[in-house]
């Protein structure tokens, strides 16, 4: 009697896969960029990263420029997901342990690979003409998500004089804190600019006096 063949198991759709390896590509871009910047990132450097064929690559992605932009667009999206997802755990409305949490969260969207690949894609597109309308595009879609963001977990009433501007203020500090975190850990720093517009926020929007010890 003949040996018993092992039962497989289904395989894998090729829709499922398809999609698996777009995120690898996604993720090893970001990783890329962020490690060796634009001109050390090519289609073929993010392949081998993600375990993939450049043949594979550029099914999927035609040219270097849909690559990176695609990469960006997918992580800060992933990452405005993640802060919204932070209004479900929350401390109590009205107090500035929230609003700190809150600014925090915002802040952390211009720190990390995220924001360092970002930063380089910027770089490049202001040299190269192919990638500068799309990436002025990009920035412009972030930057109003990253606004909308930060609107609904704050509960702020922009129809108030000063409360659009600050926010935008916040959000426009948020990423001047990034810009000096490439360098050198500036998270000491960082913590007592979060606190001191935990404190401007919270004033303009009307909550308790702050009592938040981090």
């Amino acid at each position: 009697m003949g040996a018993l063949t092992p039962a497989r198991g289904p395989k894998q759709p090729q829709q499922e896969r398809s999609r698996a390896t777009r995120l690898k590509l996604l993720e090893a871009a970001i990783s890329c960029l962020a490690e060796r910047g634009w001109s050390g990132s090519t289609v073929a450097v993010v392949a081998e990263r993600a375990g993939v064929s450049r043949g594979a690559a550029q099914h999927h992605f035609r040219t270097r420029e849909d690559l990176f932009t695609a990469a960006v667009e997918h992580v800060a999206e992933k990452r405005q997901s993640a802060v919204a997802a932070v209004a479900h755990n929350l401390p109590p409305a009205g107090s500035i342990a929230r609003t700190w949490v809150i600014v925090e969260e915002l802040v952390g969207l211009y720190t990390g690979p995220l924001f360092r690949a970002a930063l380089h894609l910027w770089v490049a597109a202001s040299d190269e003409e192919q990638l500068r309308d799309r990436v002025t595009a990009l920035e412009a879609r972030v930057g109003r998500e990253a606004h909308r963001t930060a609107v609904a977990l704050l509960d702020a009433d922009e129809s108030a004089p000063g409360v659009r501007e600050t926010v935008q203020g916040l959000l426009d500090m948020a990423r001047g804190l990034g810009l000096a975190n490439l360098l050198t850990d500036d998270s000491a720093r960082r913590a007592k600019v979060v606190e001191e517009w935990a404190k401007i926020i919270d004033d303009l929007l009307g909550s308790q006096p702050f009592r938040y010890d981090p």
